[in-house]
């Protein structure tokens, strides 16, 4: 058995453009990509690979899902098989063994590690929009910043009070053991033994993985502390959720703009990546101050393989664009430079300029490393020693790249601007490959791929399929729920005497069809509205993502399914923010999402019930008919069929009017 760490780094190390490519040609199509599907014979292409969603899908014959699922039908593999055959290709180490009982309670404390940070996330928040001094000192901060609330609302960003036990006697107030507290970081333990804050008196910056779960936090202490101060920011320590050479702030939120424009922007910290995103450009992410990691570097693969890197021109901006140059290279990137003037950061450019500016700058800016570190090394450079040691770092970094291709037109590019023969360039690049290489051997023995058998048909496990078991209607409503069942479309609803609570759409959905004594009859929807619903008393959250990369390979190929572009009427997807839009468009556009999404609901769950006393009125139909000699039984049957018939009508008169209350 696997256990479900790994089963996590497989799927998180999984490209679904690099896994389909090894079996199906595959062109760019706007932010996807697309090919001859490989699971039916057809000239045009109809098979789509979604980068941001991590799915894949035939328009044709259906078939598709997430990388591990394309694996089982493709390889005709079972579930296991298809996660050694990824972990094979990712160099994921896996053992193939029962769980003992201290792994299944370190799985269970990574559960309650990511509650924790999301309780915590929550409390963070709720200092900063309703209480005092979050208001005063935290709010107030972002605001003199000039961060606005929906961009606050969108990094979920928080404040500490400078009680330094406040949050750890509001916790375990609440029931969230010290144990988790102190192993996520949130809290430590004093030489006196008392539970004390990280983050007291700071503004917080939640971290969230790719798939959304809060892993970590940043706190800044306020400018006006900052003098003197020798550590601005204080983040989460190393754990079992948080690694933070393997993460990207911003990810999350920058993945699908990332996919859509082919190109991601990097930067230093956290406030250059909000600042870039309230200018309008979300396509953007940070490495915080770190060194960039080949695992930082494999994740953004995941969605490019165009980088731009912009940094401060000061002599730490520089020193951070080169340090990840030739990692960048090595893992195949596409690789610009683009040094802002001295005084100025992608945070303060981004505060000056709107987003059509600063595209523009980049545009007209931004340099290909050879010229970067020509300019760098080489410029105004006249001591003959210092430009050959120039010239030979940028040889070292063409050496890296694994393209032929590429590689042989960088050399050309550089032979002409340092002005040295090409062929010495390359007997020197050749000289170095091979020094690499004997470096690598001596340190490295790299493992015999394995090769991967079919299992025989009869072995083969049965795929689930959302076919006829169901209504069209009830693949509808399920669809919903998959795309949309995390978003809150009611406000302070009261669902019982005295208790008010927002409600999502799977919330709904559920409370609607409770209340008419309804249930879906596919058995794989309804496990997921009931987890949909489960997830929702924690609060918001991403449906689609969390379905998409479910640990049940059933749930998952459900809702990769579900999760595509087929039924157009109930495609709801929040309209593209367009530069220079007001706060009056913002509010007006949200409104008509909120509106459509709600009136879309409701309407499903109206057909689902008429559906449901279409079906009923015909068995009473049926029973009517067997029992029109018999006054006895006729009479109550006539009775039901009465009042279903007006209920009908009276459903029937919803949907008809076009009016959704």
């Amino acid at each position: 058995m696997i256990d479900r760490a790994t089963v996590e780094r497989i799927k998180e190390a999984a490209n679904i453009v690099e896994v389909v490519s090894e079996f199906v040609t595959l062109r760019k199509s706007g932010a996807n990509y697309k090919g001859l599907c490989p699971f039916h014979n057809e000239k045009t292409p109809s098979f789509f690979v979604s980068p941001s969603r991590g799915t894949c899908h035939c328009f044709g014959c259906g078939k598709g899902g997430n990388a591990v699922t394309f694996i089982m039908e493709h390889e005709q593999m079972t579930y296991p098989e298809a996660l050694r055959w990824l972990a094979n290709k990712y160099h994921i180490e896996i053992a193939e063994r029962e769980l003992t009982d201290e792994e299944r309670r370190e799985q269970s404390e990574r559960e309650s590690m990511f509650i924790v940070n999301e309780w915590a996330k929550d409390y963070f928040q709720d200092v900063l929009k309703n209480q005092q001094e979050g208001q005063s000192i935290g709010l107030q901060y972002f605001r003199s910043r000039g961060i606005r609330d929906d961009i606050i609302a969108k990094f979920q960003l928080g404040y500490d009070l400078s009680d330094r036990h406040a949050l750890a006697k509001t916790a375990t107030k609440q029931g969230y053991k010290e144990e988790f507290l102190i192993k996520t970081g949130i809290c430590y333990r004093n030489d006196r033994g008392e539970l004390i804050d990280r983050y007291a008196g700071r503004v917080i910056f939640p971290w969230f993985g790719v798939s959304g779960k809060v892993i970590g936090f940043g706190g800044r202490v306020l400018d006006t502390r900052t003098k003197g101060v020798n550590q601005k920011y204080v983040n989460s320590p190393e754990s079992e959720i948080y690694k933070k050479d393997h993460e990207l702030y911003g990810l999350f939120q920058a993945k699908r703009a990332i996919a859509k424009e082919d190109c991601v922007y990097m930067v230093e910290g956290y406030t250059d990546v909000i600042a870039m995103h309230q200018c309008g450009i979300e396509n953007v992410v940070a490495n915080s101050g770190t060194a960039l990691s080949i695992h930082q570097i494999q994740a953004l693969r995941r969605f490019t393989s165009n980088i731009i890197l912009l940094y401060d021109g000061d002599a730490a901006g520089i020193h951070a664009a080169m340090r990840g140059t030739d990692m960048l290279l090595a893992e195949g990137m596409q690789l610009r430079v683009l040094l802002f003037p001295d005084g100025d950061d992608p945070d303060s450019f981004a505060r000056k300029h709107t987003a059509t500016e600063f595209r523009q700058f980049i545009a007209e800016n931004q340099t290909d490393f050879i010229q970067f570190k020509t300019d760098l090394l080489l410029k105004d450079e006249h001591d003959p020693a210092k430009r050959a040691e120039g010239i030979n770092s940028i040889v070292s970094s063409i050496a890296v790249v694994q393209n032929p291709i590429l590689r042989d037109t960088y050399l050309h590019d550089c032979a002409q601007r340092v002005g040295i023969n090409q062929a010495t360039l390359v007997n020197q690049m050749n000289r170095i490959i091979r020094e690499n290489r004997s470096r690598n051997t001596a340190q490295t023995a790299v493992p015999e791929p394995q090769t991967v058998q079919p299992i025989p048909e009869s072995k083969q496990p049965q795929a689930l399929s959302a076919t006829n078991k169901e209504s069209k209607v009830e693949q509808l409503l399920a669809q919903m729920i998959v795309r949309h069942g995390g978003e809150v479309i009611h406000r302070q609803i009261e669902v019982e005497e005295g208790k008010l609570m927002d409600l999502t759409v799977a919330q709904t959905i559920h409370l609607s069809l409770s209340l008419d004594h309804l249930e879906l009859q596919n058995p794989i929807y309804k496990k997921i509205l009931d987890e949909a619903v489960a997830l929702s008393e924690q609060g918001p959250f991403d449906a689609e993502q969390h379905f998409l990369h479910h640990q049940s390979v059933e749930i998952s190929r459900v809702a990769a399914t579900l999760s595509v572009d087929k039924y157009q009427m109930l495609v709801l997807r929040k309209q593209p923010k367009e530069e220079n839009e007001n706060e009056e468009v913002k509010r007006r556009k949200a409104e008509e999402y909120l509106t459509k999404l709600k009136n879309e609901t409701q309407h499903l769950v109206l057909d689902f019930h008429q559906e449901a006393l279409e079906i009923q009125l015909k068995e009473l139909q049926k029973k009517i008919a067997a029992n029109a000699q018999n006054p006895e039984m006729l009479k109550p049957l006539m009775e039901e069929f009465r009042q279903l018939h007006q209920l009908r009508q009276n459903v029937a008169k919803k949907l008809g009017s076009g009016i959704i209350s």
